[in-house]
């Protein structure tokens, strides 16, 4: 793997593992709240996130717009420990499919069913800020909606 496929998985690593930190301040009944009746509950926020390394991995491998509804169909995770265990799956999946992608390949250009065109080391990065992201989202919803003290090192 070279350092900068590297870098970016590491990168998606620290926050994963600090989303990980927010999740274990939560109760299952935390899951239920929502800031405003138009909104994701947290437990919808966070099933999303849990599923941004696999969801947009089959997005940079070409999936159809029908795949990847299937694929959101498919998913239902409804505790603090089903959220927890899909975030580590889905990253080993992301990890695993660059571990031993070659230059090459991950110069490749790959188009979504949207229309969006980018090299793989591209959708990669896409997948960096898209959990960045989400993360900032689930911090912000915590701290100034719910009140929590979160303590938590957002960046090393």
């Amino acid at each position: 793997m070279n350092t900068y496929t590297a870098s970016a998985l590491n990168q998606i690593e620290i926050a994963l593992k600090t989303i990980i930190e927010m999740i274990e301040t939560l109760k299952e009944a935390d899951l239920q709240q929502r800031p405003a009746s138009n909104k994701r509950s947290i437990g919808e926020l966070l099933e999303h996130i849990a599923v941004i390394c696999r969801a947009d991995l089959l997005i940079s491998n070409g999936a159809t717009q029908k795949e990847m509804a299937e694929y959101y169909s498919s998913v239902s995770l409804k505790s603090v420990k089903d959220v927890k265990d899909a975030i580590a799956y889905n990253y080993e999946i992301l990890k695993d499919s660059y571990r031993n992608i070659t230059e090459s390949e991950l110069q490749e250009r790959t188009t979504s069913y949207w229309g969006a065109t980018y090299t793989r080391y591209e959708w990669l990065l896409e997948i960096v800020a898209h959990i960045y992201h989400h993360r900032a989202q689930l911090h912000t919803l915590l701290v100034y909606c719910y009140g929590k003290d979160l303590n938590i090192l957002l960046f090393e």
